[in-house]
């Protein structure tokens, strides 16, 4: 299926690996060209430039300075048709609720919703100059599913899917659509990789990580993590004239972990 995406400029934040990478090698095979802004590069991002689809720009995200010289990079490029917010992390608290800081508090903030707010500013006047364009931000079951354990997590991607409805709000009429995606556990070196969130669980209840990810996975119907490519597809469709008239939606792909309504 032709996504009608040849030769647009997609800007990608966290982009070097896990979702993010998945997400620059998805729009890269629909034919468009990546802007992709992470801290560090990676083998798989840079052959994604070895073969001229994309263009790493070194930027921490969390910063001030960060969006702007990635979105100014992709300026230079011609614009910006498309936005995908990725960047993002989790920290346990297994001390509870009260034990988070202030500065831990800052810290998820500026990653989890700083970075999308500073970039979708920087990027909006591009995509209006271009007659219209696409954000996607990359939110967390977690925004509707709260857990005290990820307390500062939750409430950032929650603050990241209110934004986007409003987003959607304002720039719908301008011909801007703004969508978010909510995964559940995605098999990526966040949960997996050694120090992981899933070694934190097992090493705070004195399980295996094996075994936490085994309990995780049998919490879906579909008995499984989602899988970055999983992600990374839907986010193409939705940045897609496919999906022309999809605005405002929170879209969960998470193999129905969650249970409500």
């Amino acid at each position: 299926m032709d996504m009608n995406l040849t030769d647009k400029i997609v800007v990608v934040t966290g982009a070097s690996r896990g979702i993010g990478l998945a997400v620059s090698q998805a729009f890269a095979a629909a034919g468009a060209f990546v802007v992709a802004g992470a801290r560090n590069n990676s083998p798989e991002l840079g052959a994604l430039e070895d073969a001229g689809s994309a263009l790493f720009v070194a930027a921490d995200l969390a910063t001030a300075e960060g969006p702007r010289a990635l979105v100014e990079a992709a300026a230079a490029r011609g614009g910006v048709d498309v936005l995908v917010n990725n960047t993002g992390a989790v920290a346990t608290r297994f001390d509870g609720i009260l034990s988070v800081t202030d500065e831990e508090w800052d810290a998820a903030l500026a990653v989890n919703f700083m970075s999308a707010v500073r970039t979708t500013r920087e990027a909006l006047p591009h995509m209006l100059a271009r007659g219209g364009g696409a954000v996607v931000m990359i939110g967390s079951v977690n925004a509707t599913l709260p857990e005290p354990n990820i307390v500062d997590y939750s409430a950032t991607k929650a603050a990241l899917a209110s934004y986007a409805k409003s987003l959607s709000k304002e720039f719908g009429p301008k011909g801007i659509r703004v969508n978010t995606i909510s995964p559940g556990p995605v098999s990526t070196d966040l949960w997996l990789a050694e120090g992981g969130v899933a070694a934190q669980f097992a090493s705070a209840s004195g399980a295996t990580a094996d075994d936490v990810v085994a309990s995780v996975s049998a919490g879906a119907p579909t008995g499984r993590f989602t899988t970055p490519g999983e992600v990374a597809d839907l986010a193409v469709f939705l940045a897609s004239s496919r999906s022309g008239n999809t605005t405002g939606a929170d879209v969960r792909v998470d193999g129905g972990y969650v249970a409500t309504l």
